[in-house]
Parts: C-alpha cells; sequence; structure tokens
C-alpha cells in the first residue's frame, strides 16, 4: 500500500487504476459498482479496463526498472486505438488534446475562435520499449456523434478527472483519458516518475518524489522495511 502522496495532474488518474487492484488481498475495486463509477465503467465493460491496468502496470515497473509482474498487451497498441483529438483553436493557434471530439465542420464566424480538432496520428501497433510509449491515437475511432470537443489552451492537455457516467463508450474513453494524460506527463517531464512497487505481493502504483528518482517501493515503511527484513534473515 502506497503511504506517498498521489501523483500530480492527469497522473493521478492511471495511479489510481492501477492501484484498483490489491495483490496481496486480492481485492479488485472494478468488482463494485463504486470502483466502475470512478471511471465511468458499465458493469459489463470492465474486461478492457483490467487488461490496461496491467499494461500500466507493466510499465510502471519498468519505469522502477523492475521486469513485468506477468505477460501484457503492450500499453502502446492499446493507446493507439484511443479516440484522442489534436485541438487548435482558430483565434491564438493554441493547440492541446480532447478526448471527445470531433465539433461539426464548417466555417469559422468572424470574432468567433472555437477550437477544431484534428485527429492526432496513430502509433503503429506492436511491442514498445518499456519506459519509452509513444502516446498517439487511431484517427478513424469512433467517438458519439455530436460530442463536442473539450478545449484545450496552449500546451495544455484536458484531462477530465471526475466520475464519468457508465456507458457503452466509457471503457473507450477512458483509454483516452490516460493517453491525454500520459501525454500531459510527457510535456510535464513527470511521465517515468510514475512507478510499481517492487514486492511482488504489492506492485503498487506511487509518484516517486525522491532527488534522485530511484525509489523502489511504494512505502519505505512497509514494503521496503520487509525488504530489508528478508535481506537481513537471509545472511
Amino acid at each position: 500500500m502506497n503511504d506517498r502522496a498521489p501523483a500530480p495532474g492527469g497522473l493521478a488518474l492511471i495511479q489510481s487504476l492501477v492501484n484498483t487492484l490489491d495483490l496481496e488481498s486480492g481485492a479488485d475495486r472494478l468488482d463494485t459498482a463504486e470502483g466502475r463509477a470512478a471511471f465511468g465503467l458499465a458493469q459489463g465493460g470492465t474486461e478492457a479496463a483490467r487488461e490496461l491496468r496491467e499494461s500500466l502496470r507493466a510499465v510502471c515497473l519498468a519505469h522502477a526498472d523492475h521486469p513485468p509482474h506477468r505477460a501484457v498487451t503492450p500499453l502502446g497498441e492499446l493507446l493507439a486505438a484511443a479516440p484522442l483529438y489534436l485541438t487548435v483553436d482558430a483565434h491564438d493557434g493554441g493547440a492541446g488534446f480532447a478526448t471527445t471530439g470531433p465539433a461539426p465542420t464548417g466555417p469559422v464566424p468572424t470574432g468567433s475562435a472555437p477550437a477544431s480538432p484534428v485527429p492526432a496520428s496513430p502509433v503503429p501497433a506492436g511491442p514498445v520499449p518499456a519506459g519509452n510509449e509513444t502516446v498517439g491515437p487511431d484517427p478513424a475511432a469512433a467517438v458519439p456523434p455530436g460530442a463536442a470537443p473539450t478545449p484545450a489552451g496552449p500546451a495544455a492537455l484536458a484531462v477530465p478527472m471526475g466520475p464519468l457516467t457508465p456507458s457503452p463508450v466509457a471503457g473507450t474513453l477512458l483509454v483516452s483519458r490516460v493517453a491525454a494524460a500520459i501525454a500531459q506527463s510527457l510535456v510535464d517531464g513527470t511521465w517515468t516518475r510514475l512507478k510499481a512497487c517492487e514486492a511482488p505481493t504489492c506492485h503498487w502504483a506511487y509518484y516517486d518524489r525522491s532527488p534522485a528518482g530511484r525509489g523502489r517501493w511504494c512505502s519505505m515503511s512497509v514494503c521496503g522495511a520487509r525488504a530489508k527484513m528478508r535481506r537481513y534473515r537471509a545472511k
């Protein structure tokens, strides 16, 4: 378990998703209505979320130089299907990402400056080096018709953090939210600081705020202390 402060920005969404599963007890918050509601998931839409969760966990482990906990779908393959749109403000040229769109096409009235979404370039499918994922969606990915884009200012990526209304498309939107969070963290330089605990019975996601960025455990007082005790007894 993690006694650290939550990850900053959109990484808190990823941290929260990874930590829906307690490996030690086997409790999975996605088995509960409350846990699913936090991510806008319907009861039948959890399998894709679980697949995404474990791919994210494997990458968080890689950020701490730990091997994957099990075979997972490469995160880049999952994110390639995310309907993530690049928005460009017609007034000031500010750009960002939105998880919904596209807006209706047509001329922009004088004095008006709506953000025009442009599908971002897709990421080629295939294995992605751990800790070095390239984020991008499939421009052909479907989104609800008529949905309005989420505007984003210059150098700002829209990452909705609140609970979503459970719906058939919520699982796809969750992938988009994760993709946007990763993209923002790449801009902020925080992505590789999101790690997973070394302990095999834990693998809890945590944000490493140590100056050198060499954290290994989610909690020095729990998992770190247990590891040190095991090494001491092995002498």
